[in-house]
């Protein structure tokens, strides 16, 4: 799950169509959003058609204005532009709640599928970086799927209606438009190419800094014991000094990206302007002032598509990131199908069990060790020689490289998931505590124990019952009270 992979990564917009196949979410009521922005994109290029209409046949017609005809016209293309704004409005608002929900459901996806992966594989990325994951690369995802993604849409069928128009008054100046666009396009390629691998970057310095600062907060306690505070920050400001050299160089491209879209269209409203006026016979006033609206209309969709590009590679990235994840295969077989445990203690036994971790020597070796029902089994040895190792195999956070693992004589990996943590404890030998109450802590893997049960569970395990005597009592929160 490692930046450094090596692979080549998929583009940005098969990345984001991914995310549409992988968040169901993300496709409900699509159809219907698409039909508000075909509504929303037919109404803007109502204003080209009503101008050359009310210039060729009223203005510049032989007689008086037919100041009625006129009128009438506005009235209609008011109730059309009032109905576009609020179809657009619409697609909007559910493109966002589309966007809420899905991204939601995938943060859901990717915390559920590291929960099927083995503890090596977890431990093997920074805790900051999959924080990343999860937080601020989904909300990178969130924001251009509400935003970018309604833009997307609309810009592109307005472009797609503009043309046909183009086409319908002078097919020879949109071929002017086409052709100017197609080296555009080129260009708007290059760029992309290469804010993709900025953003990447961009990504990965972000993670960077969120694993310093949680290992900075985190281990608080070992950096004031061992007086390491200097480093420590010292260590944080490079890494948000590489974030922020990382930020500064992405954004200055973009900038440049968005430069070339005014210098796009200044060149194809010049050009236009040129030929319909000096290089085309029989071209009314109408006809021309309708088409450099319809150029208007053109540009302004395509400057809305170089701005969505920018924002679409940064969701990419997260994207990219959060599918490297859901990528890794699950390793443990953590379903709630599969064998039962017999009642009562449970023997252990071990055969042929042999463990490495990545890029290392074996671990454990060779193990054949049967633990009896009802006995209490030490394992003394020195650090590093596996006895954490071989605990979490029991309880199937690590999967053996070879051999098996049986518990009351159930092959281990056939247990179903509820039956083995119901049954089998494991106490790691870092604590954690959850930002709860006591109690909660301490009833986290029994939900439904009440107050006397988890008493009971501080005077089995020979602990001070001084918290009963708090105000609060068992319910005070923890790192409230020394």
């Amino acid at each position: 799950m490692g930046e450094g992979t090596g692979e080549r990564p998929i583009g940005t917009f098969r990345a984001l169509q991914r995310t549409l196949r992988v968040v169901p979410a993300l496709r409900a009521g699509l159809g219907a959003t698409i039909a508000l922005a075909v509504v929303g994109a037919v109404g803007r290029v109502v204003i080209p058609v009503t101008m050359q209409v009310v210039i060729d046949r009223h203005v510049l017609a032989s007689g008086a204005v037919d100041l009625g005809g006129v009128m009438g016209l506005g009235a209609l293309v008011l109730l059309v532009l009032l109905a576009t704004a609020v179809a657009n409005r619409r697609a909007q608002i559910r493109m966002a709640t589309a966007a809420a929900s899905g991204l939601s459901q995938l943060q859901v996806m990717t915390f559920a599928h590291l929960h099927r992966l083995s503890t090596l594989h977890v431990q093997s990325e920074r805790r900051g970086a999959m924080v990343a994951r999860v937080t601020s690369d989904v909300q990178e995802i969130q924001q251009f799927v509400s935003w970018g993604g309604v833009n997307l849409l609309l810009s592109t069928l307005r472009i797609l209606l503009v043309v046909a128009l183009m086409v319908y008054y002078r097919w020879e100046l949109t071929l002017v438009v086409v052709a100017i666009t197609f080296g555009y396009a080129l260009v708007l390629r290059w760029f992309q190419r290469v804010l993709q691998r900025a953003y990447d970057r961009v990504r990965m310095r972000v993670a960077d800094s969120m694993a310093a600062i949680g290992e900075a907060i985190a281990g608080l306690p070992t950096v004031r014991a061992y007086g390491a505070e200097d480093r420590t920050r010292a260590r944080l400001r490079a890494r948000l000094a590489a974030q922020f050299s990382a930020e500064y160089r992405t954004h200055r491209s973009a900038a440049a990206l968005f430069s070339t879209a005014e210098i796009f269209s200044a060149t194809v409203t010049m050009i236009v302007l040129l030929v319909g006026l000096f290089g085309l016979d029989g071209v009314s006033a109408g006809t021309l002032v309708a088409f450099m609206f319809l150029v208007n209309q053109f540009i302004e969709p395509v400057q809305t598509l170089v701005e969505t590009l920018d924002q679409a590679q940064v969701a990419a990235s997260g994207v990219r990131r959060i599918l490297r994840v859901l990528d890794v295969p699950a390793d443990l077989n953590d379903r709630d199908e599969g064998s039962g445990l017999p009642s009562g203690p449970l023997s252990v036994e071990a055969r042929g069990v042999r463990f490495a971790y990545p890029r290392g020597g074996d671990v454990l070796t060779d193990i054949d060790v049967v633990i009896p029902s009802g006995g209490r089994t030490a394992i003394v040895g020195e650090t590093g020689s596996g006895k954490t190792t071989f605990a979490k195999l029991l309880v199937r956070l690590l999967r053996p490289a070879a051999g098996e693992i049986r518990i009351g004589g159930v092959p281990l990996d056939d247990v179903r998931a509820s039956t083995l943590r119901s049954q089998v404890a494991f106490v790691p030998q870092e604590g954690f505590l959850f930002n709860s109450t006591v109690a909660d802590n301490v009833r986290y893997g029994r939900p439904h124990a009440d107050d006397a049960q988890v008493l009971e569970a501080f005077a089995d395990l020979g602990l001070n019952p001084w918290l009963a005597t708090l105000p609060d009592g068992i319910h005070s929160r923890v790192g409230q009270r020394g």
